[in-house]
Order: C-alpha cells, then structure tokens, then sequence
C-alpha cells in the first residue's frame, strides 16, 4: 500500500545536535515552510478529501482498492475513482473501497473524489503494482478423515485455481494440533501448481501416535508464488481448524491395537481409560509414562527390535485392571532372489524362488507373492502350513504356440512389496521328467533294443538322451543318443557293441537338445545278452609227475568276455605225427588231466565247449627243450608283485610262459603261470596269494616251434621279512682261552628272506646274572663279530680267560630285519700254564727279594750290628764319676750327656738362658788330655768343665777282646746335677729317692763344686749287688736323648736318660715292670739305616 499523504521530516541538520549552527534566516524559512503545512492539513480535513490509499488482490485479475473516508463525510456519499489514461477508467462506489482491473506495471495516477459535494478537493494518488499486496483468499477444507488402524489422517481442500489467470506455484501450509492445549506436532508445506481450475488436492500424515490417544486437529493457509507479480506476496489467513472425532469404545483401552511395524522403528503406544494407570512395559521392560487428556497415558518406544512370532505384548496397569496390545515386528519382504522359471513336459511353466532375508512376520502378516505375466494372466501364491526347505513355486499354464513368456514376481506384506522380473524363452528351459517303463529287447548277442515312457509334449523340439551301461568288473559307459520328440512320449534305441553272455545295466536320462538340465535318471535294468562261441581256447600248460611217466595238462577257466556262454565241458585230444587222438573229455569245473603218454614229442589240444558250439584249440607241446646251462637267481618284488626282466630273443616265436610255486611245496611245483608277447622283455608278475615272507620259485619258459625251453630260474620274495627262529648252535669244542661254536641252517619257511649273515655276541656273565640288553647299542663290554660268508657253520672265539663263564648269542638276519637270538652260557677250562706261572713268579720275586735283602745286610752289617745290636759295657770294668746329686737335678733344661766314640776325661756344661744357665755341652775328657782352647772369654761365666779321674776297674771283663780296647770299649756311668741352688723337692719325691740299696749307681746327687775326695764315700756302692744303672726310674728322660727335657716339670732331680754306651742313644736296660715309664720316641731315625758309619 502507498501512503499519499506527505510526511515532515526532520531536516538533516536537525538530527545531530553537534551539526554545523545554520544562518538565523534559514531557520525562519524552515518554521514558515511546517506552520503553512500545518495549516493546509487543518484546511484539507474540515473540506473531507479521501486519504491512505491501500489496494491488494487475492487472484491478479483485480485489485481491491481502500482508503480512508473523511471525517465530514456522511451516509450515501458517492465516491468516483478515476485512473488517469485509461478510458472508461472511472468507478463509482458508496462504500470506501473498489475493485479494478490489474494494472499494469509502472506507475498510474489516482484521483478520488466525493461526488455531489461541490467544494471538496479532489484526493489524487500515484499508484504502483510494486505497492500491491498479493493475499490469497483463506482456503478451505473440504473434508478432513482419519484411518484409526493406521492412525493416519487424510486431508481434502480445493485451491480455486480457476480464479487465476495462469499458471502458477502454490503453497500450502498444513499444521496438525495435539491435546486440548492445541500443542503444534507438526507442522509441513505441501507445493502445488494451480493451471486456471479448480482442482481438489488430497495429503495424507501418519501421526506417531494413535489418534484414539488424543484429540487432533488441523489448519491450513496457502501463498502464491508468482515470479512475474513485483508487490508484496503475504500468506492467507489460517483456515477454521477441524478435528478429529473419535468415539470411545468400552473394550478397546490400548491403542494401537495389533500393530505390525518394521524393526528399528520408534512407536508410541497410549492407554485411554479413566482409571489412573501405574505402570506399563513391553515385553519385560518398564516404561516411562507421558500424561495426555486427563488420566490417558502413553509410552514411546525407540528402535524397537525383531518380535517373536507371537508377537510382543505391551501392558498397562491400573489400580484394579490391566489393559494391553500386541505388536508384530518385522522387515518387509526381500527381492526374491534365484527366480528360476522351467517346464517339465511343455505343458505347465513353474517358477521356483528364494524368499531372501525373513521376515518374521507369520500368519496373516505373511508375505503373499503373485506371478504377473506380461500379458495380463497372473497366478496367486498359496503358501502351505510348512514349505519344504523354504521352497516356493507357483505353476503356471503355457499358453499355446507360446515360447517368450516375460514373468514378474511380486512380494507383499503389512511392510511393503517387493518385485522380481525374468524373461525366459520356454523351449529352452526343459527339465524332463524321469523316464519311466525302461523295456530290453535282444536283437544277438551283441546288440538289444532299448525302450521307455517320457511324460510331456516335445514333438516340436529333439532329445538328448543318455544311456549309461554298467558291467561286472568294467568300466562305466556312457553313450548320447539325439532322438526326435514326439507327442505318445514312447521312445526307442538300439544299442550295440555288447558282450555275450553278460549281465549289463542299463540307465537313461535326457534333456533337450539346446540343453538346460539333464533330466534325473531312471530306475536300473538289468538284463544278459545271449550266448556266443567261446572266442579263444583255455589258456593251458603242462607238467610231467614226480616219476616221469605221466604228462598233467592244466588249463585256466576262460573268463565271461571269453567264454561267451556257460562252458559245459573240455575235450582234451593229443596227437604224433598228424595223428590225432582224443582222450577225454573233461566236465567243468575241473580243470585238469593227466595222461599216460612216452618219451615221444606229443601235441596237446584242449577245447572248451558251451551250448553254442567249441573254441579254437589249445596246443602245447609235451616236451621240453633242455637246457644245459641254467643258474639259479635271486630277486626281491616290490610291493605287490615281482619284476622279471630278460633279453631279447628272435628265436622265440610263440611266447614266453612264466610259471611260479611255493618253493615249500612238494613237487610237481605249479602254482599259477602266465603267457607274455614273444617281443616282451619283461613281465611283473602279481598274484593276490602272494605273501611277504614266502620264497617262491619262478621259471621262465621261451616258446619255439619244437616246444618250451627253461630260461631261467629264479627264487625270489615279494617282500623280505626278519627271520622267526634264531640258528641252533652248539659249543663243539672249549679250551681254557677259546670257544669253538657250530651253528645249524634255518629253515626256509622260518628264514622269511634271504640270509645274510649272522650277529654273534659274547660278555663275560653268569647264567640267571647276566643278560645282554641293547646288542645294537655298542656297549664296549660286548664283542660282535659279523659272519658273511653264508657257508661258514663254525666259530672260533680266541683271547678269552680260562676257568670264566661267557654268555653267548647268536642271530641271523636278512635284509627284512634281524632275527631272534639264541644265548647260551659256557665256562671255560683252568689254564695250567697260568697257574705254574703264578706259583713260579712269587717264588722268584721272594727269591730276588732275600738275595738283595742278603746282599744289602752283609753290606751293611757293621752298621746293623752297631743299630740294633750294639755292645753292652760291662760295669764292673768302670766306674763313673760321681757327682753330686744338685747337678743333675738342678734345672730341666739341662741336656743329656752327648757320647762321643772316645774315652771321656772331661764334663762341659753350656746354659744358653742368662735367667738360668743352661748347660748345651757335655764333654768328658781323659784327666791326662787337656782342654782346648775353643771358647771364648764371653762364654766363661756360663761354661762349666768338670774333670775327674775315671775310677780304677777291680775286675776285668769276661772278653778279653774287651780289655785290649781300652777306653773304647768301656762304659762310664755318672751324674750330672745341677751346679746352682737346686729347687725344693717335694716329699713324696725325697721318699722315692734311693738312699740305699744294694747294685750300681752310677748318680749320686754330689754338688759340683764338691772335690773328688769325696770318691771314699763311694766305695761301698761297689759291693752292691746287681747291676743298677738307674737308682731312680721316675726321673728318666721318656723323650729322646736328643730333646731336652720341659721345662714345666717341677722335678727337682733331672736325669738325663739312661746309661748308654758311646755309641748308642738307646736305653740300655729299658724296664721290665708295667709301673715302668715307656719311651714317647725311638732313640734312632730310618734315614739312619741307609747312612755309613765313619768305621764302615
């Protein structure tokens, strides 16, 4: 709309209040330009001029035009609209609005004016379509409905499009209102295009909630877009709202009720009742309550999963009462997937499929599928309780003269539809039925007639047909025969190239001949040809007996493809020099004969005969080639059979016959034989009565025109195998270092190969002690000697020990393994040389040994004599000194008189301690000698010399050699005390001391510095009694005269040992009492008795 009226408007200058101050004239110009505004404002509203001129228009074929009346116009006053340049252009109307033709673009001038009213203005305007606005009139709905089981509401209104003048754009606008607070759930736009009539437009919205859960309404506007209008485009106001009425049901509370919808999806499900409700779940599950109208109450499921076949039920409880649904989830139906159309017999297509994914869905929610036909025809789907493996098919009638047939298959259920299309052409796609009434009929012997039932018209089109034929121990055969269809289905073939006398099975299955499927095969039917001659003679050879003088002819039974027929009976005929005799004849099964024939070279002939008539003859020579130079050879088979090989002969004509036995078997040796080509040269020979472990003997005959010649022989194993027995030997022959052992040979049938040596063991054991574990293992203490040479029956053992038990063991073994052993104990004989040698060589070492032992104590007798033997002085041929008894009790340190090999004169005393002294010499020396002057003056204080008188000897010694010795050979006995202040002596001690008493005593207990006057006193110890060297035993030195005595010992007297000679160091009177001191030491050394003496 266009406001005509003018407008003041603040000058520029006015609105900053900062703004550049103006001339005071200017500013009296502006107020003189509003105040006359003012004034013709004020003027125009007391004459009544018409003002706010607004036009719009709903369909762009006329524009309704308003403004605003004056306020002095009064009842029935007459307004004319004039449009400048435009004719007839001018409108009368009483009321202040009026409609006119569209404009059109660009500007046009207005006037309006009241008419009757003279001296009123004339209002003119400037009017633009810019300033037109385009508000389509408020549509509305024809027809508002609701599907309740869907909850879909279904919307019809017109959009009047026959008031436009061409074609345009519309939208509409539809919103859907909730509940008695009218809650907008949604609200859509919906486009159409108007073309100049009216036209009724249908919409459809499924609500998410059922529609029985609350009230629903709707409202709708439109807007028109049209791109060549240039005003303003505006919505049209709403349309009156209608609703959806529903009226209750007492029984029905839950909504929806059975719904199926499709897995994933979100549902909401409501409870309509009165009564409030505590609680709902689906399934097993709780769910939150959404409040509605009043006490109504829903629930909203998302992403609902896959329902039982059953289906899921959704339950509310009130206070007194539970109200529930069931729903149904599940997928729409799959594409069918492997659609596949065929016929059988032409007559009826069936088109077979697979379902695809499950739709969970059973019952009547089921998917139902429909086969569509390109030409109109179509067949429905009628499921069975339970399709066999998921198996679907629908049959459908051919058409006549019809072979293109173009099928849709089409899946439905409550979730939606699915389609499959194939194109077949029908001939094309024939799976035949399966031939029944198969019929065999001879034709000979080698050829029957075939015939059977075909179901279906294939008169238009050929078969192929196959025939398999079966027979006892052969191979399978297949044959294809192509055969022109026909409309009785009965079909013929002969087939041919067949055996006599032979059970065949036949087979057939077909198809067509551009081939789809073969058809299954038909039922078995057995049936034997007819009966032929026997094509070949019995394979036959011979054998002379045991005493040479009848001739035994074999033969083999001929096989079936041979035979031709039943053989009934052989007629077996020799003949010399062109003379033919027949013999027998033999009735089947026996398979041999034997007659009575010379030394002369006579033919032999065997026929077969069957109910058709004979076969050619088998001849066979009587005799045999000799043959002069023939070895016996030795061959080992693999696996099943054994391989001959020979050269080439071009003078074998006929062929070579192999004959084979048991080589255990007594004569005549026939097993089985075998004929090969005379070009052949080699031939493996195989037999299922071959068993490991079983020589057998092969020979091999070269066939000539005079008869059979022996080529080679040969012994032989299919497979080796380790002997079963061990080789019984025995000892022949035992000496005290060998054993001589002799071994028998094994039996063919327990050696099981062929022998190649023997193991024998032998150790040192006891019978029932010993046992030889782990022969193989290479123990040491087991000697093995390995016998090849197959002749040799005896062994030596050598190198043994005599009067030893050995353990003994022996085993064979061939190239299959080694055999059991065989053990036996044998001790051998007392070596006599051995046992004189042992008496001999110790008796010789004893003598050696007293020889040398002689040697070296003759050698060494002075000394010996000297060592252990030494010469005891004689007391009564001298006396000692006598010294007092301090000397020698004085101090333990004191050393024990040191003999020397001469006459003493002379006592020395060393003391080493400067405490104590301590005497480290002794010396005696003659009173006639005179000292040496050895020592120096620093040793003075501490070197004693004691010089006595030996005493004159009253008696001589009974040796007078001992008197011509002197000094040398007597023996001075004294008593070296102690030369200071001896200790006190404890009392028992001085009881112990021997103040009187008759015999010798050598120490007396006399100071040093006593004189030797004091000699006088001893004289009465010469009439003493007895020989008593030692007066006191208790105070002798137990130790060696060479160590000197403790010095812990609190013995006031100190011996010094015993009285000895010059030359020895031993007790010469040891004690003979048990109360007696014994000495801790020996008085000389071993190395002593390999030293010489200076007198040696």
């Amino acid at each position: 709309m266009m406001n005509i009226s003018l407008r003041l408007r603040r000058p520029p200058w006015m609105v900053d209040s900062n703004g550049r101050r103006m001339t005071s004239h200017f500013q009296w110009l502006s107020l003189t330009f509003i105040l006359l505004y003012l004034m013709n404002q004020v003027n125009s509203e007391k004459r009544g001029a018409p003002r706010d001129l607004k036009c719009i228009t709903n369909n762009l074929r006329v524009w309704d035009c308003s403004w605003k009346a004056p306020s002095a116009a009064g009842h029935g006053t007459v307004y004319e609209i004039c449009i400048e340049n435009r004719s007839h252009s001018c409108y009368q109307s009483e009321k202040t609005n009026t409609k006119i033709p569209a404009l059109l673009p660009g500007d046009h001038e207005i006037t309006i004016n009241r008419l009757y009213d003279f001296g009123n203005p004339i209002s003119k305007f400037t009017l633009n379509e810019k300033n037109v606005s385009l508000i389509p009139d408020t549509p509305e709905i024809l027809n508002l409905s609701a599907d309740f089981s869907t909850s879909t509401i279904h919307l019809k209104w017109n959009d009047r499009g026959s008031v436009f003048p061409h074609q345009l754009t519309v939208i509409w606008e539809i919103k859907i209102l909730r509940k008695e607070n009218m809650e907008i759930v949604k609200l859509i736009t919906h486009n159409t295009t108007v073309n100049g009539k009216d036209t009724v437009h249908h919409w459809s919205w499924t609500s998410d909630m059922p529609l029985e859960c609350a009230i629903h309404s709707v409202g709708i506007r439109c807007y028109v877009d049209d791109p060549h209008f240039s005003g303003r485009k505006e919505w049209s106001d709403w349309s009156p709202l209608k609703n959806i009425s529903w009226s209750p049901d007492s029984q029905t509370k839950v909504f929806p009720q059975d719904k199926v919808i499709l897995v994933g999806s979100d549902i909401t499900f409501c409870c309509v009742t009165q009564e409030k409700v505590l609680s709902a779940q689906i399934g097993q599950t709780n769910c939150p309550l959404i409040h509605l109208d009043g006490e109504n109450v829903a629930i909203k499921i998302h992403n609902i999963s896959v329902s039982a076949n059953s289906g899921t039920n959704v339950v509310f409880t009130t206070e007194d009462n539970i109200f529930g649904t069931v729903i149904f989830v599940g997928y729409p139906p799959d594409i069918p997937q492997k659609v596949n159309c065929e016929t059988y017999d032409l007559k009826e297509i069936v088109c077979t499929w697979n379902p695809g994914r499950p739709t969970a869905l059973v019952g009547p929610r089921n998917t139902s599928y429909t086969l569509f036909e390109f030409s109109g025809k179509y067949v429905r789907f009628k499921r069975v309780e339970a399709p066999t493996n998921e198996s679907y098919q629908l049959f459908f009638q051919m058409r006549p003269n019809q072979e293109i047939y173009n099928f849709t298959l089409s899946a439905r259920n409550p979730l939606g539809r699915s389609e499959s299309t194939i194109l077949i052409n029908i001939t094309e796609k024939v799976y035949p039925r399966i031939p029944t009434s198969i019929k065999v009929k001879d034709i000979n012997s080698t050829a029957v007639m075939l015939s059977w039932h075909l179901p279906g018209n294939f008169a238009k089109i050929k078969l192929l047909c196959q025939i398999e034929i079966n027979k006892t121990n052969s191979v399978q055969e297949l044959r294809n025969v192509t055969i022109k269809g026909v409309e009785n289905s009965s079909y013929l073939v002969a087939v041919d190239k067949l055996n006599p006398y032979t059970i065949y099975t036949f087979r057939i299955r077909c198809s067509t001949e551009t081939f789809w499927k073969w058809s299954k095969w038909s039922n078995e039917k057995k049936y034997l040809t007819t009966e032929a001659i026997p094509s070949k003679g019995p394979d036959t050879w011979r054998e002379w007996s045991s005493d040479g003088k009848n001739l035994i002819i074999y033969w083999k039974p001929l096989p079936i493809n041979e035979a031709n027929g039943k053989i009934l009976s052989y007629n077996v005929s020799c003949s010399l020099d062109e003379e033919t005799q027949s013999l027998s004849e033999i009735p089947d099964p026996q398979h041999k004969a034997e007659l009575q024939l010379d030394k002369n070279d006579y033919i032999i002939s065997v026929v077969a005969k069957n109910s058709v008539g004979s076969s050619p003859p088998s001849k066979i020579a009587s005799m045999e080639i000799p043959n002069d130079d023939l070895k016996v050879e030795q061959a080992v088979g693999m696996g099943n059979g054994i391989l001959l090989t020979w050269n080439y002969d071009p003078n074998m004509t006929c062929d070579y016959v192999i004959k084979w036995c048991n080589s255990s078997r007594s004569e005549p040796c026939l097993m089985d034989w075998k004929k090969v080509p005379s070009n052949s040269t080699e031939a493996v020979i195989e037999s299922d009565q071959f068993r490991p472990g079983v020589r057998y003997s092969f020979f091999l005959y070269g066939c000539r025109n005079e008869g059979y010649q022996l080529l080679r022989s040969i012994i032989g194993y299919i497979e080796e195998l380790a002997p079963i027995v061990a080789p019984n030997f025995t000892v022949e022959d035992t000496s005290a270092d060998s054993i001589l052992v002799k071994w028998e040979d094994i039996p063919v049938e327990e050696l099981r190969g062929f022998l190649r040596g023997y193991l024998f063991y032998f150790e040192k054991g006891e019978r029932d002690t010993s046992k030889i574990r782990g022969l193989e293992s290479g123990r040491s203490d087991i000697k093995v000697k390995n016998i090849t040479d197959l002749s040799q029956k005896t062994l030596r053992i050598a190198d043994l020990q005599g009067k030893t038990s050995y353990h003994l063991v022996l085993r064979a073994y061939t190239d299959g393994g080694m055999g059991p052993e065989k053990s036996m104990f044998v001790v051998t004989k007392e070596n006599s040389v051995g046992l004189i040698i042992a008496i001999l060589i110790p008796v010789a070492v004893a003598v050696i040994v007293g020889v040398v032992t002689s040697i070296l104590c003759y050698r060494k007798r002075e000394w010996i004599k000297e060592t252990f033997y030494p010469d005891i002085p004689n007391p009564e041929n001298c006396k000692a000194l006598q010294f007092q008894k301090s000397v020698c009790e004085g101090n333990s340190a004191l050393k024990t008189l040191e003999m020397n090999p001469c006459t003493p004169n002379n006592v020395e005393v060393l003391e080493t301690r400067s405490a104590v002294p301590k005497i480290e010499d002794t010396e005696i020396i003659s009173p006639i000698a005179e000292r040496p002057e050895e020592s120096s003056d620093a040793e003075a204080e501490n070197h004693v010399v004691v010089s006595y008188c030996p005493p004159v000897i009253e008696e001589e010694t009974p040796n007078p050699g001992a008197d011509e010795a002197g000094g040398a050979s007597q023996v001075v006995y004294i008593d070296i005390q102690s030369m200071y202040q001896p200790q006190a002596k404890p009392e028992e001690e001085q009881e112990n001391d021997p103040v009187g008493g008759a015999g010798y005593k050598p120490q007396m207990h006399l100071p040093v510095t006593s004189t030797v006057d004091d000699l006088a006193a001893e004289d009465d110890l010469d009439k003493a009694a007895g020989y008593r060297p030692q007066a006191n035993v208790n105070t002798w030195n137990l130790v060696s005269p060479d160590s000197p005595r403790s010095t812990d010992s609190n013995s006031e007297i100190v011996s010094f040992g015993s009285p000895c000679s010059i030359n020895s160091r031993q007790f010469l009177i040891p004690p003979k009492d048990e109360d007696s001191p014994k000495s801790s030491g020996g008085g000389w050394s071993f190395t002593n008795f390999f030293q010489n003496k200076p007198n040696d």
